[in-house]
């Protein structure tokens, strides 16, 4: 149970970015929205956040704006209990509504502290990771003719073993790693990842498939999988991905990061012939694959045998057929 209320609280007039800061140091994925009495007004989860960014609503607006924007969502009304409840009640209301986070309060209504799934249930990200790492990274040539871009130094370790350690630091021990160039130093460099504490095993290409079409090559999963390429720097949270997805009810989640390009010229609007405008310089604002993914394993039907398959041919094919895939911001 977590009972340092300046952690988890945050008043209705504070804005967004000063929500996104508490759950910074909080590391929790909530805040918790109170009165002047510390009485519960409602929660902004990550998932929140993130769903504002995708809305582009300004970072400057506030937490009861945020709340109202909620009141006709199915995230309207958070769920809680008792603080001084049975433990065990705590977690059968967790994992009845599915919820990661749950606000416990006094008779009247007042934050006494929070108790998560952490509080009860080991490993959080109950999922298996597969890391593309076969490309021939031409672009970074010459440092990639003799080492392949994932075994690349970044500081004192290589570029895989960085991510290899983020995953396991989010609670995930199985990852496949898929190679075809220069595949035999990534394997000789990491073995089979006791090492590190994991247990890693590879699908060797014979021939680049692309950035999904390696997937087919492995038994279909019975649980969800993270995928994502073999050269990403991040510090973004995989467990709130997690829980995302599962908000969402999607076959494939796909972390996207907001993108703003500047046009240096005035860009003329037409119908037809006839001039209807111009804008000048406008600045257009775009969300862009950010190379992170989680997949049902119903996605993998969608994924030719033996083809060359990038990821952006599976979100096509899963948007064409009418499956649900959806977008996670990222900062």
């Amino acid at each position: 149970m977590i009972t340092d209320l300046k952690t988890l609280c945050v008043g209705a007039d504070a804005s967004l970015l000063e929500v996104i800061a508490l759950m910074d140091r909080s590391r929790l994925g909530i805040a918790l929205v109170v009165d002047e009495e510390g009485l519960l007004e409602g929660t902004i989860t990550d998932g929140d956040i993130r769903r504002s960014m995708l809305a582009r609503i300004p970072l400057e607006e506030s937490a009861r704006q945020l709340l109202d924007r909620k009141a006709s969502t199915p995230y309207a009304r958070p769920v809680t209990a008792p603080w001084d409840a049975d433990p065990q009640s705590h977690l059968d209301l967790l994992q009845k509504h599915r919820i990661l986070h749950l606000p416990l309060l006094d008779e009247r209504g007042r934050v006494k502290g929070l108790v998560t799934q952490d509080d009860f249930l080991p490993d959080p990200v109950p999922v298996k990771a597969v890391v593309m790492a076969g490309g021939e990274g031409k672009r970074l040539s010459p440092l990639t003719q003799e080492t392949p871009k994932p075994l690349l130094p970044v500081g004192d370790r290589p570029l895989l073993e960085i991510i290899l350690r983020q995953l396991k630091g989010a609670g995930i021990r199985q990852v496949q790693v898929a190679t075809w160039h220069q595949s035999d130093k990534i394997a000789n460099y990491f073995k089979d990842g006791k090492e590190f504490g994991m247990e890693l095993s590879y699908i060797t290409e014979e021939r680049p498939l692309g950035t999904a079409g390696g997937l087919r090559r492995l038994e279909t999963p019975q649980q969800t999988t993270l995928v994502m390429n073999g050269d990403i720097l991040t510090q973004m949270d995989f467990r709130s991905m997690l829980v995302y997805h599962r908000e969402h009810q999607a076959d494939m989640t796909v972390a996207v990061r907001r993108y703003e390009l500047k046009v240096p010229y005035g860009v003329v609007k037409c119908q037809d012939h006839q001039v209807v405008g111009i804008s000048e310089k406008p600045m257009i604002d775009l969300f862009v694959n950010a190379g992170i993914y989680l997949l049902e394993p119903a996605a993998y039907r969608f994924i030719p045998d033996a083809e060359r398959f990038d990821m952006t041919d599976l979100i096509q094919h899963l948007v064409e057929a009418g499956r649900p895939v959806v977008s996670f911001p990222i900062r």
